[in-house]
């Protein structure tokens, strides 16, 4: 069985290249590897944008476009939308019941987002509350990995403190004690003296061989000690890790390589800067878009050498040209042999190219909006079966089951 990603966006409508090379290339590549869950985050878009609800739905169904024309390929991801599942409303309402406030006020991105958007009014509970809502969109899978951003790290991290409390509160049955102590009993004396050594360790510094070397106790005696069950194995798994029976899935953060694209003016692409290249834009709107790009400010004159490195059209060749292309931009750059709408061309070349696919296949999405409906019809209700029977788990242990 192959273990599950998962991961979302909110629909900010058709995407560009930094939306692609950022995040959605390895969706389509992790898809051939993983169970991987990819979800529209639309009531996310709420926590900042809760004003401006008219586009939504023309935005979902563009970035699912998107989405589908990049490779996303519905019979290999499960592709949904996070506001047709109410369980995620109420997997948070049940988690925000016991996480500290001082957890959500400490993520980074909360002040950092304050300070970006000043212009919007954020004193609400919802952005207060959204990297809990983060964590209920992973949680409720149960999903192994998250493939983040190194500045998006934090919230794996929230979310991984989220199910170890959970696990702690809820997971603990009424003769937790008397049955770990058991299940230890059955260990050989000296695994058993091992094992408490590494769970100590684990509990005071939080050392990953510590835990590593607790589990492999645990896989040891599965493998080898007549009469060993599984709740035996999940018994001394939360023992060592300080919670108790695992209810919740911690997930951890999958660092994948990225290729970070700047906008046309060099700063961050985004289209609310009015400086991105859509991933769908036709091939006379990107040579127009590129050809006007900021280029090093050395370079004046058809004549003055520039500097590749100072100049965001070298950030574009890193991800699109060859070695030979990009040797002949650095020399040509520098003696101020070639100009840089030269430069610029292999760079428009590259980016038709690749979008030719996708606005093929975007073209026939497009003529017919019944079957990306569909494609997300199918998807939501395969992400409603997991989504249950988590929300089943969790009401037991709460005692909710009534």
């Amino acid at each position: 069985m192959r273990s599950r990603v998962l991961s979302g966006m909110r629909p900010t409508g058709a995407l560009h290249l930094g939306h692609y090379h950022g995040a959605l290339k390895n969706w389509v590549r992790l898809q051939d590897e993983y169970d991987c869950f990819y979800f529209v985050a639309d009531w996310h878009a709420l926590t900042t944008h809760y004003e401006e609800t008219g586009v939504i739905e023309q935005n979902v169904y563009d970035m699912v476009i998107d989405w589908l024309a990049a490779g996303l390929d519905p019979e290999k991801s499960t592709i949904f939308i996070q506001s047709r599942l109410p369980e995620h409303a109420e997997l948070f309402t049940l988690l925000a019941m016991g996480t500290p406030l001082g957890w959500l006020e400490r993520v980074p991105t909360y002040k950092d987002q304050i300070e970006k958007l000043k212009d919007r009014d954020l004193a609400t509970y919802g952005f207060l509350g959204y990297p809990l809502l983060q964590a209920a969109d992973i949680l409720i899978y149960k999903a192994a990995w998250v493939p983040v951003g190194e500045d998006q790290a934090s919230h794996v991290e929230l979310t991984r403190e989220v199910a170890r409390r959970f696990n702690h509160l809820y997971g603990r049955a009424a003769n937790f004690e008397a049955q770990t102590k058991a299940a230890l009993a059955k260990l050989p004396k000296d695994d058993a003296r091992y094992f408490e050594r590494q769970r100590k360790a684990f509990g005071e510094t939080g050392s990953a061989e510590a835990l590593a070397k607790g589990e492999a106790i645990v896989a040891k005696a599965a493998a080898q000690l007549e009469g060993w069950t599984e709740a035996d194995g999940e018994l001394l798994l939360g023992h060592l890790k300080g919670s108790g029976k695992s209810i919740l899935t911690e997930p951890q953060a999958l660092h994948t390589e990225v290729a970070k694209l700047p906008g046309l003016d060099g700063a961050k692409m985004s289209k609310s800067y009015g400086n991105a290249v859509l991933m769908r834009d036709e091939p006379e709107v990107v040579a127009k878009k590129i050809r006007g790009m900021a280029t090093d400010p050395a370079r004046v004159r058809r004549t003055d050498p520039g500097e590749p490195e100072k100049c965001p059209v070298w950030q574009f060749h890193k991800v699109y040209s060859d070695e030979a292309t990009r040797d002949w931009v650095q020399q040509g750059c520098r003696s101020a042999g070639i100009g840089c709408l030269d430069c610029k061309q292999p760079v428009v070349d590259a980016i038709v190219r690749e979008q030719q696919p996708w606005r093929e296949r975007a073209a026939a999405y497009t003529a017919n909006p019944k079957q990306v409906h569909w494609i997300v019809e199918m998807g939501t209700e395969r992400a409603r079966t997991v989504a249950r029977q988590t929300m089943k788990d969790v009401r037991a242990a709460m005692g909710l089951a009534y």
